[in-house]
């Protein structure tokens, strides 16, 4: 490792992750490294030429490899909606508290106005809010939980983005060219694009001083906006159904005595904070970290996503 650049550490990169990954190679102030299950599939990071260290995800593996590299931050992709969230990311606490230098941490959160709705979604509250005390609990590494709303790659065509469709989950499909919108539509909601997320965790990193929590959007909307904005974009009308709030209220009840959290009671959760507008990022404080933490990163609203994935062969 170069000994001007400060190595990141990145744990289970995913698909987001490869966003920081991109840019934390692009900048002249880090390098990065990822670790990874041996399973793992590793052509992506061999193609960029990223060094991967396997893991086991328990504190001495991870401290092994956090000392190994002399890494400085640890960020995690690692999006788990049980126990074993919990389990892995006290690992990962406790490597950098015992590690020589790692004293920066980014865990999994990647959603939206965690501070006003800390236990939304539901799975949520029982898997980060316990960690979110832990972090809280303690004084050897600095943190931030970092969120941007609603990822705008989903209104993307595939072939643009790293992120996988999800087509039962976002309301607008690019693919099949079709929209479910649930609740009214008129909810406020906030987006970022991955790329932008990734210019921001690498300016984020530069910075000094952390806050608790970290937030960045590159627009507030309406999915009813996002549509006609769609439309408008490509020309054509797209076909639309929609789900009450009440039919979301009533399979959120019927699944509501689970112990084991299904698809069907997640996607509920997930619609829930859609029509709640949970997932929209605070303005005022995301304006204020803007200037204070990203004056240098240019987020882009639906309309400017949608020229520059025209332009590019992947944004």
């Amino acid at each position: 490792m170069a000994d001007h650049r400060q190595v990141v550490a990145v744990a289970g990169v995913g698909h987001l992750g490869r966003y920081i990954c991109e840019e934390l190679l692009a900048s002249p102030h880090f390098e990065v490294i990822v670790l990874a299950r041996p399973s793992s599939n590793r052509d992506w990071l061999k193609e960029k030429g990223i060094q991967v260290f396997s893991t086991d995800y328990t504190t001495p593996s991870v401290l092994s490899i956090l000392n190994t590299t002399n890494a400085t931050t640890l960020i995690s992709f690692i999006n788990l909606n049980d126990d074993r969230y919990l389990t892995i990311h006290s690992a990962l606490l406790a490597a950098c508290q015992k590690s020589i230098a790692c004293k920066r941490l980014i865990p999994s959160e990647w959603i939206g106005n965690i501070e006003a709705y800390p236990l939304k979604p539901s799975f949520y509250g029982t898997t980060r809010e316990p960690f979110r005390k832990q972090l809280k609990a303690q004084h050897t590494v600095t943190w931030t939980l970092f969120n941007g709303g609603w990822l705008a790659d989903y209104f993307l065509p595939s072939a643009k983005t790293y992120m996988k469709p999800i087509p039962d989950e976002f309301p607008v499909d690019p693919n099949g060219w079709r929209a479910c919108v649930r609740g009214t539509g008129d909810e406020e909601q906030s987006w970022t694009c991955g790329r932008d997320i990734g210019r921001a965790v690498v300016e984020l990193c530069k910075a000094k001083d952390w806050e608790p929590v970290t937030y960045v959007a590159g627009e507030w909307s309406t999915f009813n906006t996002a549509i006609k904005v769609m439309e408008a974009f490509y020309d054509r009308p797209l076909p639309r159904t929609g789900k009450s709030w009440q039919q979301i209220q009533e399979t959120l009840e019927a699944y509501a005595g689970d112990e084991e959290l299904s698809g069907e009671a997640e996607l509920a959760q997930v619609e829930e904070m859609m029509v709640m507008g949970y997932l929209a990022c605070p303005k005022e404080t995301t304006v204020r970290q803007r200037e204070k933490y990203f004056a240098d990163v240019r987020f882009r609203d639906l309309s400017q996503l949608l020229h520059s994935a025209k332009e590019m062969d992947f944004v």
